[in-house]
């Protein structure tokens, strides 16, 4: 039996009717199956249906993978399941100081420290980097992580048109009298598959001796010849002095890292909040996260098949006329401005057994609502012919 609101929340419901109204109110849905290019949900309406999965993540298809299962059993087995603190009490277990040791190999860097979520990776970095009296530079479509952090940090915030480098040398011109300066960017922006100009920042910060910040979150285990993101993949890694990357998309488990200089993650393990005062992540999924970044380097044509398909994928695409704008990824979007829309072709679209999820504000800025498409490695043939036959008909 459920009981009404209280009275102070009695606001909650009319706001509730806005988001309706205009098309932007959320509603769950229950996975009833492992993660992989094909699900069983449940939106509350008890139909359970069997759906091709456009809207995962697990770009490499290594969320189910029996390895990382079997890894993070034996993980369990040898330090129990939660890590009962945050990492500098008693949190921090073998398994987290083996997947540390292999993250920094693995980016090339001198070290790394996880965090238990990307999240919280961004949000403590930017806030432990910057403070009052600094200024932060940050892309337009930056992830509301990287956001928030900015937000956090109580540095003045800037915010740069989405890659205009034109502007972001005037802004960085005009704040030379602050204490420091730090430019964050995504590498791979989530919404709209495209990249920042990294080339061009790199040469803008060094100009303007500013800290560069990326976030390869959507980028690691898919881009660069060793799969460590869109830095390695244009050469420039050594010049990005900060980098941030998940462990809950393209390599299946769960938490986020920075990868950097000892000095940076030193600094960060003593200041970063949301790695100071927050519980680590259960060391069973450090042992599957370890495990996934072993598979990564041992099996590179998972993200050379991905990335394959996904340029046949959004050349099909294109050609049917949908705006997919500059997406250049495994991620592409299909713009459809208006968010009634948007959720109209969603809900055809699963009923012809295809989840592709409408992305609306907040998630993207106002008049810019899409479905995103997400590829994985796990997509057959097969899927990708129905999506485009799907596709081309509702165009």
């Amino acid at each position: 039996m459920s009981s009404p609101p209280h009275r102070s929340l009695a606001w909650i419901d009319g706001e509730l009717e806005d988001l309706e109204r205009t098309g932007l109110r959320r509603r769950s849905i229950t996975r009833l199956s492992g993660q992989g290019p094909a699900i069983i949900v449940d939106d509350g309406s008890h139909d359970h249906v069997e759906l091709i999965n456009f809207g995962s993540n697990d770009y490499l298809s290594l969320a189910d993978d029996s390895r990382l299962l079997d890894a993070a059993r034996a993980a369990a087995d040898c330090d129990g399941w939660g890590a009962g603190a945050s990492p500098l009490v008693t949190g921090r277990s073998g398994a987290h100081a083996r997947l540390e040791h292999v993250l920094h190999e693995f980016m090339g860097v001198e070290a790394a420290l996880v965090f238990p979520t990307g999240f919280a990776a961004n949000s403590g970095t930017v806030a432990a980097l910057v403070g009052r009296g600094d200024v932060v530079l940050a892309d337009r479509k930056n992830h509301a992580s990287l956001i928030d952090g900015c937000r956090l940090s109580r540095a003045d915030v800037q915010i740069y048109p989405h890659s205009d480098m034109t502007q972001l040398i005037a802004m960085l011109g005009a704040a030379a009298g602050y204490r420091r300066r730090l430019i964050v960017t995504d590498s791979l922006f989530s919404m709209d598959g495209d990249f920042a100009p990294l080339a061009e920042l790199v040469e803008i910060a060094d100009r303007h001796d500013a800290m560069l910040m990326i976030d390869e979150a959507h980028a690691v285990g898919v881009f660069g010849e060793n799969g460590r993101g869109v830095a390695e993949q244009l050469g420039i890694e050594d010049r990005v002095p900060i980098r941030v990357g998940t462990l809950s998309k393209a390599l299946g488990s769960a938490g986020g890292f920075v990868a950097g200089s000892q000095s940076l993650i030193d600094w960060l393990l003593n200041r970063a909040r949301s790695y100071v005062f927050s519980t680590a992540d259960p060391p069973a999924v450090a042992g599957a996260a370890t495990a996934a970044l072993e598979i990564v380097g041992e099996e590179p044509w998972r993200r050379t098949e991905l990335l394959s398909r996904a340029a046949l994928l959004r050349e099909e695409i294109r050609r049917q006329g949908w705006n997919i704008g500059a997406a250049a990824s495994q991620i592409i979007p299909i713009y459809l401005g208006e968010p009634h829309l948007t959720m109209r072709l969603a809900a055809e679209l699963r009923r012809r057994e295809l989840f592709v999820p409408g992305i609306r504000p907040p998630s993207v800025p106002d008049g810019e609502s899409l479905l995103r498409i997400s590829l994985t490695y796990g997509h057959t043939p097969r899927m990708l012919e129905h999506l485009i036959k799907t596709l081309g008909e509702l165009r």
